[in-house]
């Protein structure tokens, strides 16, 4: 009775094995018909038998099944999607596959189509981010990554194009994971100058800049050598965590970064930024000055230092940071505006005072006369403002009710105009 059950089972692999290989042949002739339809079928069929199947057998079916959905890839656009990430995970698997096993079987066969596949997935993920299709962008982007783990580059990519896809959370994960690698984005622009045009391109290696330099039809090499993006990384990673409301883990990534980078100016002005999302005014008005002592002619730096002072009513020291900021930044409407706002803190005190003097005449003229002279005081800076910006109408309106108060008629008829065009009378 065993010896029976024994041959029975003996027959069933046997049979298994031949349903699997002639499920194989069938898939290849298909393929090589252009039956794509059959030849996804029969691999489809041929998959059900593969765990009874011998190394070679295995090896042989994801080389078969890789180059079935690649080609579904290329000529069925709508399967596109779905059958690229077979065709990658196929060929992945046949190169993982035949490394475990110590033996190439199809590997070098199969590596032409896995760069080609790679290359495929590339194209389509970079005319997706022009297309600001970024959340597809970045999956393609990833998928790049995973089939080949050493472009750590494409993941960047994908975090990238996540992040302005507003995918966070995503995001996240992948400038996790970039830093957990200890990724720093540093490459190398090898570059020559065109003697035709006279402008500078740009070569795929050194060998082949070096190559179009013997032709004579290219001078000036340059190797140009990028930052590092390790910083950076960090610095989207606290961003990210703000993003998603824990302010407190981005602060401890930075504090990380710049334990081993202080002079960092860059996680400097993060920490500055997580710090006052936080609520720490005082310790955001410490990295504001540090940074001043980086980057002195910085006016946000000043303009920054101009607003802690005046919430902690230290008028004269917001008056000088929002000073030096227009000195290094004439144009700078916010500065002009702030600046007018702390002298006229005084402005509701002086209302105050003459309504309730409005029995005595003397002092209400007295502090009518206070207020007319705070309105002359900072009536430049918002003239300066609406220079800079005309379509403001809160600016638009301030300036009315300072020229109505202070008398300027002219001035009134005419910024009057400029109101009534804003809202459209």
């Amino acid at each position: 009775m065993k010896n029976h059950l024994l041959i029975g089972l003996m027959l069933l692999a046997t049979i298994t094995v031949v349903g699997q290989k002639n499920e194989l042949k069938v898939a290849e002739k298909a393929l090589a018909n252009n039956d794509l339809t059959l030849a996804k079928t029969s691999i489809q069929q041929c998959e059900a038998l593969l765990a009874s199947a011998d190394d070679k057998l295995k090896a042989k079916f994801y080389f078969i099944k890789g180059k079935i959905y690649a080609e579904i890839a290329k000529k069925q656009p709508a399967e596109a999607d779905v059958a690229y990430d077979i065709a990658a995970k196929a060929l992945t698997d046949l190169l993982d596959f035949e490394n475990k096993l110590g033996k190439k079987v199809y590997s070098d066969e199969a590596a032409p189509l896995f760069n080609s596949l790679i290359s495929d997935i590339r194209d389509i993920a970079v005319n997706q981010y022009k297309a600001s299709d970024y959340i597809k962008s970045a999956e393609n982007f990833n998928k790049i990554y995973k089939m080949s783990p050493k472009d750590t580059f494409m993941l960047d990519n994908a975090a990238n194009a996540a992040y302005l896809g507003k995918a966070n959370q995503i995001a996240l994960n992948y400038y996790i994971e970039l830093n957990k690698l200890g990724y720093k984005g540093i490459s190398t622009d090898f570059t020559a100058k065109n003697t035709e045009t006279g402008l500078d391109e740009s070569f795929g290696s050194k060998n082949q800049r070096d190559l179009m330099l013997k032709t004579g039809k290219y001078t000036d090499p340059k190797n140009e050598v990028s930052p590092s993006r390790k910083n950076a990384i960090i610095k989207n990673i606290a961003y990210l965590y703000g993003e998603l409301g824990d302010n407190a883990k981005g602060l401890d990534a930075i504090n990380k970064a710049r334990e081993t980078d202080p002079d960092d100016y860059n996680l400097l002005l993060a920490e500055a930024d997580l710090q006052i999302k936080l609520g720490n005014r005082v310790k955001f008005g410490e990295l504001m000055n540090q940074a001043i002592q980086k980057n002195p002619n910085e006016p946000v730096l000043y303009f920054n230092l101009g607003v802690i002072s005046a919430e902690q009513d230290k008028d004269a020291d917001a008056i000088k940071y929002y000073n030096k900021a227009i000195e290094l930044k004439p144009a700078y409407f916010d500065a002009y505006i702030n600046l007018a706002n702390v002298y006229r803190k005084k402005e509701s005190s002086i209302i105050d005072k003459m309504n309730n003097s409005l029995s005595d005449f003397a002092k209400y003229d007295k502090y009518k006369a206070e207020l007319a002279l705070l309105y002359k005081q900072v009536l430049p800076y918002y003239e300066k403002a609406y220079a800079i910006k005309k379509d403001d109408i809160t600016v638009v309106q301030t300036l009315m009710g300072i020229y109505e108060n202070v008398g300027m008629d002219a001035e009134y008829k005419k910024i009057k105009v400029a109101y009534d065009a804003l809202k459209g009378e």
